[in-house]
């Protein structure tokens, strides 16, 4: 069974500020190595221009990263926003010292920030990174799996996979759920709300009248193309009619109710009609 995914909606307000953001950061030049290490050594010292420099250079990192994360429960700029916040702290801690890419000692910050707002934001139940950490990986390999497969994967496919134990699958994949509040607005700033989009088990739907009526000129324009006869037959089938009716039916027509069935051809009267419907 493929998994449901419920995430908060993205309105456009929220997809023209992200499209705005995109081209801001997609102009902000990259940095060399060297760069790095001096803006590092200019940030120990508490320039506060330099954290800012090293910041923005690699903000586009981040949305990379963060797109990673989508459909887990928070939309993209909530995703991206995390990331960001990981990235400021990788920027006071880096250590130039080490001989690494400042960006490879910042993605891990970046993916632990991002994860922590997934336990504490899109779950009724608060997870340990780990376990979000196994949710992830979990979720990654059942969708290339049945993408793939063309099925769902099995829990003993994916512990061969992902080299874990199929009890430690099944428990992450109990765990996976998200909670959804019927009461939460649809769209940031308005009233509706999951109550108003549902179906009522006890009210009609809207549009079954529309189709009922839209069905009943179908089925006359259908009957028009018959005999008179024909169309009384099978109007009378349609309208449910009982062997008394069917009986009365042959007799308004001078034919016996058994005749009904007998002196007329039904395969090439439901032709006929079926080929008129299509």
């Amino acid at each position: 069974m493929r998994q449901l995914k419920i995430t908060k909606q993205v309105t456009n307000r929220e997809t023209a500020s992200l499209d705005k953001y995109l081209q801001e950061i997609g102009k902000v030049e990259l940095i060399t190595a060297d760069e790095e290490v001096d803006l590092a050594q200019k940030i120990k010292a508490g320039d506060r221009v330099a954290l800012e420099k090293l910041i923005k250079a690699n903000l586009r990192f981040v949305v990379s990263v963060s797109k990673q994360y989508q459909n887990q429960g928070l939309s993209l700029p909530d995703l991206i926003n995390e990331g960001n916040l990981g990235l400021m702290k990788a920027a006071k801690r880096y250590d130039e010292t080490r001989g690494f890419k400042f960006i490879s000692y910042a993605v891990w910050w970046i993916r632990q920030s991002i994860l922590q707002a997934l336990a504490e934001q899109s779950r009724i139940v608060r997870l340990p990174l780990n376990k979000i950490g196994s949710i992830n990986k979990i979720n990654k390999a059942y969708a290339h799996l049945e993408q793939e497969n063309e099925r769902p994967p099995s829990p003993e496919e994916l512990a061969e996979v992902l080299d874990m134990s199929e009890e430690d699958i099944k428990e992450s994949m109990k765990n996976s759920g998200r909670h959804l509040s019927m009461d939460a607005p649809l769209v940031e700033g308005e009233d509706s709300n999951l109550y108003d989009v549902l179906r009522s088990g006890e009210s009609p739907s809207p549009d079954k009248e529309l189709m009922l009526e839209s069905l009943q000129i179908e089925i006359e324009r259908a009957l028009n193309t018959l005999t008179p006869r024909e169309a009384d037959l099978i109007d009378g089938g349609i309208n449910k009619y009982n062997s008394a009716k069917l009986f009365e039916a042959g007799a308004d027509v001078l034919v016996a109710g058994h005749a009904i069935f007998s002196s007329e051809n039904p395969v090439a009267m439901i032709q006929n009609l079926k080929s008129n419907v299509l």
